[in-house]
C-alpha cells in the first residue's frame, strides 16, 4: 500500500513525482499494485483492455478520491482501463494516463535545452496523438523551476489532482499523455512555484488555439501541415517586383452585425469572401492584417498578445484563417501578418513570471518592463525565449503559408535605452545602448526564414537610423528584406499639413528623403498608426477651406500627396479607409464608414488609388529600381517659390543615358492650389529630344473629382532640352515617351 506521507502529498497536489505511485506498480514481492486518483468518483475496476473482463477492484482509500488494490493473478505488466463510477451517478470507461511512459525523446528535449529547436512548435504545447489503440492529447510545456504542474481543463473538471505532470529534468520541461482528451476540449496548466506556492492558471504559451475573450483558455487545436508559398510568390515579394500593401485591421474592416444589433466581429470566411477580393480590385499587391493572434484586449489591436501560437478566436476556428490565406493567394495577393516579439501584457494567465519566476521576461524592470506600454519584455538573452520566438516566426510562415511577417516595434528592441532617462537602464556587456541579444534575435529569425522559407520576407517598422537593417546578416546586416520609411513619412506629412502659401519654407521636407533613400530597401507606411490618437483621417490632415462646401483643396492636396508617394522610390503601404479618403479618424470599435463612397469626391479617390496600383504594377520604371539610386534622377527639386518637384524613374540603370520609349517615367507636383502653365521641365540626362511625351496620369483629373486641368492627350514635344506643361493646381502627374511598344502603357489612366 502506498506510504500515507505519499498519498498525503498526492490529495494536497504536492506530489513531486506522481508517475513514480500512480498507475501500475510492482511491489518488493513482485506483486501488481494499481493506484488511480479520482477526485470525485465512488468506485473503480479495473478492466483487461483486450478482453475487457474484470481483473481487480480498487479500493477507497480516502474520501479524496484515492484509490488502491492489486492485480490478482497477474505477475506481468499488462493493458488495463478504468472503470469509474461517478458520484452523479455515471459510469466511463479511461485509459489512465499514468500507464503510459515518457513523451518526449532525449533528442528534442536536448535541443530544447539548449535553445536550438529549430520547430519547438512540434514538441511543446497540446498535440493530438493516437498511442496504440488510444487517442489522446500529449501536453507539454517549459517551466524549469515549478516544483508541480498539471494540465486542468475541461476533460478532468479542472482539478490539478487529476493530471500532475511528469517533470523532464534535462530540459525542465513538463509531460503528460492525458487520454480521451481530443480537439477542443479547453485546458490551461496550474503551477506551485518552487515555494510550492500555487500561481494563477496559465495558458499555453504554444497553444494552437484559444478561447473567445473575455475567457482566456487554451484550446486543443491541430498543427497545421506544413505549406509551402506558391508558385510565384517569391518573385512577387521581390525587390525589383512592384510590392504595394493594403494595411487591415481585420476587426473593424466591415464588421457584421450581431441578432441583437450590436457590433460583432466578421468570420474568416466573410474576409476571405470579401476582403481579397476588394483589394484585388484596387490592384493592391499584399494585404498586410494587424496582429491576428490570440490577445486578451480588443483596444490593444493585437499588439499586446499572448497567444502567439494561435490564430485569434475573434473571426472563429483557426481552420478558416487558412481559408482565408488561400483566399488571399488565388486573388493573386501576397499576405503578410504583424508580428510582436518586443513585449507581452501582464495578465495574470500570460507568460509574466509563467512559474513563479521571470522565465520570459527579464527579471530587473530597467530590462523588463515597458513604461510606454505597461508591458513585459522578452529576455532576449535567454536561449529557450529566442527558441519560442524565432520558432513562432517560422510557424506562422511555414504551417500557415503566409508570404512574411512585418515586425512590430523593432527600434525598441534594438536599443536598451529606447524611452528611457539616464539611470533607467541597463548598458550592454560593451557598455553601450545597444541590445546585443535582441540584435542576435532578429539576425537568427531572418537567417532561419530564409533558410527554411525561401521566397518569404519579412519587414521591419523601425524609426531610427540603425545601420543596414534590410542588408543580409553576411554582411553586417540585420537581415530583414524590407524597412518602414518613417523619416520619409513624418516629412511628407507635416509638409502636407501646412498652407500651401507656408510650403515654399519647408520644400526639404519634400526632397530630404531622396538624401538617404536608397540605404535601405524601404516601404513607404501610411498606416495606422498615422489616423489614431488625435491625428485625425489623412482627409483631415490636408489643409483647405473649412467654409468651402467641396472642401476642394482637402481632395486635391490628398490626391497629390498620393500621386507623390506612388511616383516616389520605395514600396507602398496605405491603411484601410484611406485609400477612399476616411474622413473620420480610425475607430477599431467601428467598421469602416463604406457609405462614403456614396460622394463622387470619395469615390474619385478610390479610382486613383486603383489607377495608381495599376501604373505602378504595369510600368517597370516606377518599381523595378524602387531601391536602388540609379533609378532615379531630379528633373528640378529646388522651385521652392513654386512649390514643385519633379523626377525621372528609370527601368534599369541603362535606360537613364538613353531615357528610350517606356523606360523612363517623369513624376511632376504642383502643391500649390494655383493653375502653371508653360512650365518648363527639364529633360532626363541623355534623352532623346525627338521624343514626345503624354500623360499617363493626372491626379487632377475629372475622372478623380478633380478640376481637369493638365495636358490630356496631346504629345508633347522637347524644346532645347525642355518640356512646356500645363501643371494643374495642387496634383501629381506621371509622363512617359511615346512607346515603341504600345504595350507598356496600354490600359493605364488618364485625364
Amino acid at each position: 500500500m502506498l506510504a500515507s506521507t505519499d498519498l498525503d502529498a498526492l490529495l494536497n497536489g504536492l506530489h513531486a513525482d506522481p508517475f513514480s505511485v500512480l498507475g501500475l506498480h510492482a511491489d518488493a514481492q513482485g506483486r501488481l499494485w494499481l493506484r488511480a486518483l479520482l477526485p470525485g468518483a465512488q468506485a473503480v475496476t479495473v478492466l483487461d483492455a483486450k478482453t475487457g473482463r474484470r481483473v481487480a477492484t480498487l479500493t477507497q482509500r480516502d474520501a479524496g478520491g484515492f484509490f488502491e488494490g492489486q492485480a490478482l493473478r497477474r505477475k506481468l505488466r499488462f493493458d488495463y482501463r478504468l472503470q469509474v463510477q461517478w458520484a452523479d451517478g455515471h459510469s466511463e470507461v479511461y485509459a489512465d494516463a499514468y500507464s503510459f511512459g515518457p513523451q518526449l525523446s532525449d533528442e528534442d528535449l536536448a535541443l530544447l535545452a539548449r535553445g536550438e529547436h529549430p520547430r519547438p512548435y512540434t514538441v511543446l504545447g497540446a498535440h493530438v496523438l493516437t498511442l496504440g489503440p488510444v487517442s489522446g492529447v500529449r501536453f507539454a510545456v517549459w517551466a524549469p523551476n515549478a516544483r508541480r504542474v498539471s494540465v486542468v481543463g475541461s476533460f478532468n473538471n479542472w482539478d490539478g489532482r487529476r493530471h500532475a505532470m511528469r517533470l523532464r529534468h534535462t530540459a525542465g520541461v513538463w509531460e503528460i499523455f492525458v487520454p480521451h482528451a481530443a480537439p477542443g476540449d479547453f485546458y490551461k496548466f496550474e503551477l506551485l512555484d518552487a515555494q510550492g506556492g500555487l500561481l494563477p492558471l496559465k495558458a499555453d504559451p504554444f497553444a494552437f488555439a484559444a478561447q473567445l475573450r473575455p475567457d482566456n483558455a487554451s484550446v486543443v487545436g491541430t498543427l497545421p501541415a506544413p505549406t509551402a508559398l506558391p508558385a510565384g510568390r517569391a518573385a512577387a515579394n521581390a525587390r525589383q517586383a512592384p510590392v504595394s500593401i493594403y494595411e487591415v485591421h481585420a476587426a473593424s474592416w466591415r464588421q457584421g452585425r450581431a441578432a441583437e444589433g450590436g457590433p460583432r466581429f466578421p468570420s474568416w470566411g466573410e474576409l476571405a469572401e470579401q476582403l481579397p477580393a476588394y483589394a484585388a480590385d484596387l490592384g493592391f499587391t499584399h494585404v498586410q492584417l494587424m496582429p491576428i493572434s490570440e490577445h486578451p484586449f480588443d483596444g490593444s489591436w493585437g499588439y499586446q498578445t499572448l497567444g502567439l501560437y494561435a490564430p485569434t478566436a475573434r473571426f472563429g476556428p483557426p481552420e478558416g484563417f487558412a481559408r482565408f490565406v488561400a483566399a488571399c493567394h488565388a486573388r493573386g495577393l501576397g499576405l503578410l501578418l504583424d508580428w510582436v516579439p518586443a513585449h507581452f501584457p501582464i495578465d495574470a494567465h500570460g507568460l509574466a513570471q509563467f512559474d513563479g519566476t521571470h522565465l520570459y521576461e527579464y527579471a530587473d524592470p530597467k530590462e523588463g518592463f515597458h513604461q510606454d506600454w505597461n508591458t513585459l519584455i522578452h529576455n532576449f538573452g535567454r536561449a529557450e525565449v529566442r527558441q519560442f520566438l524565432v520558432g513562432n516566426a517560422l510557424y506562422w510562415i511555414e504551417r500557415w503559408g503566409v508570404d512574411g511577417l512585418r515586425v512590430d516595434a523593432v527600434a525598441s528592441m534594438l536599443y536598451r535605452d529606447y524611452s528611457r532617462q539616464p539611470g533607467e537602464w541597463i548598458p550592454n556587456a560593451l557598455g553601450g545602448r545597444e541590445n546585443l541579444e535582441a540584435i542576435a534575435l532578429l539576425k537568427k529569425m531572418n537567417e532561419v526564414l530564409g533558410s527554411e522559407t525561401p521566397g518569404a520576407i519579412t519587414v521591419a517598422e523601425e524609426s531610427t537610423s540603425f545601420p543596414g537593417v534590410s542588408a543580409p546578416t553576411y554582411a553586417g546586416g540585420l537581415g530583414f528584406h524590407y524597412k518602414w520609411n518613417m523619416g520619409w513619412m513624418n516629412d511628407t506629412l507635416r509638409y502636407m499639413q501646412e498652407d500651401p502659401i507656408h510650403r515654399r519654407w519647408h520644400h526639404e521636407k519634400m526632397s530630404f528623403g531622396l538624401v538617404y533613400a536608397f540605404s535601405e530597401n524601404f516601404v513607404l507606411p501610411i498606416s495606422h498608426d498615422e489616423v489614431v490618437h488625435g491625428k485625425g483621417s489623412m482627409l483631415g490632415k490636408m489643409p483647405g477651406d473649412v467654409s468651402d462646401p467641396s472642401a476642394w483643396q482637402k481632395f486635391a492636396n490628398l490626391r497629390a500627396y498620393y500621386g507623390f508617394m506612388w511616383g516616389h522610390p520605395g514600396k507602398k503601404l496605405l491603411f484601410m479607409g484611406q485609400e477612399f479618403a476616411q474622413s473620420s479618424e480610425w475607430n477599431e470599435a467601428r467598421s469602416l464608414p463604406w457609405e462614403l463612397l456614396d460622394d463622387p469626391r470619395h469615390a474619385g479617390v478610390q479610382r486613383l488609388i486603383r489607377d495608381l496600383n495599376q501604373l505602378y504594377r504595369k510600368t517597370p520604371a516606377l518599381h523595378r529600381l524602387d531601391c536602388e539610386a540609379a533609378g532615379f534622377e531630379w528633373l528640378q527639386a529646388e522651385d521652392r517659390e513654386q512649390s514643385v518637384l519633379a523626377w525621372a524613374r528609370h527601368e534599369d540603370a541603362a535606360a537613364e543615358a538613353g531615357g528610350g520609349a517606356g523606360t523612363t517615367v517623369l513624376v511632376v507636383s504642383n502643391f500649390t492650389p494655383l493653375p502653371r502653365p508653360g512650365y518648363r521641365l527639364p529633360l532626363p540626362k541623355g534623352c532623346d529630344p525627338a521624343l514626345a511625351w503624354r500623360e499617363l496620369l493626372n491626379t487632377d483629373s475629372a475622372h478623380y473629382g478633380g478640376s481637369n486641368l493638365g495636358n490630356l492627350d496631346a504629345q508633347l514635344l522637347a524644346h532645347e532640352g525642355y518640356l512646356e506643361l500645363t501643371l494643374p493646381p495642387l496634383a501629381t502627374l506621371f509622363l512617359a515617351a511615346v512607346p515603341k511598344n504600345p504595350s507598356v502603357v496600354e490600359g493605364l489612366a488618364s485625364p
